[in-house]
């Protein structure tokens, strides 16, 4: 399935921020293609801005490797169960309190990055084992509609626009 086959109605406007900064995009090869990016970005950075933040209260690149994480795992667990046709509402999490809880810049980069890595590759195996229907079913998550596939775009999107965000603002 590729990017330009969803619909605004696939997803909340929330969203719509990281699906349109996508090309017209297929599902499983953009999630591999990202990680790549992001993997290549990352090790590209100065080792002085691992742990810069441009701001107080603003996140280092490192926080922003374990936001994408937990985002990703989120979203992926969204995408199961709306994928399985459970129609329960899944609250939507605060993304600052996720961050305040962990100590991302205690941990190296590769350690990071390995992470992402293995969770990126679960979520290419779970999106590879949707079928069409299941990528095409929507559900509810913090009180919007959404699709499967679209969580699978956003992963995608999300991560693109963390590392631009960090391209312009740090770099």
């Amino acid at each position: 399935m590729k990017s330009s086959e969803l619909k605004p109605t696939n997803y909340p406007e929330s969203y719509a921020g990281y699906i349109s900064i996508l090309k017209d995009v297929e599902l499983i090869s953009g999630l591999e293609e990202s990680l790549n990016s992001f993997v290549e970005f990352a090790h590209g950075v100065p080792l002085d801005k691992l742990e810069y933040a441009y701001a107080v209260g603003k996140w280092t690149l490192k926080d922003i490797i374990q936001h994408n994480i937990d985002c990703e795992r989120i979203f992926n667990y969204r995408a199961l169960r709306i994928a399985r046709k459970d129609q329960t509402n899944m609250l939507s999490f605060d993304e600052d309190m996720y961050a305040a809880n962990v100590d991302a810049n205690q941990r190296t980069l590769e350690n990071l990055l390995d992470e992402l890595k293995a969770v990126r590759a679960a979520s290419i195996a779970l999106f590879s084992s949707f079928s069409q229907e299941q990528l095409d079913q929507e559900g509810m998550a913090s009180g919007k509609i959404i699709s499967v596939a679209a969580l699978g775009f956003t992963i995608i999107g999300h991560e693109a626009h963390h590392a631009r965000v960090f391209r312009e603002r740090y770099l």
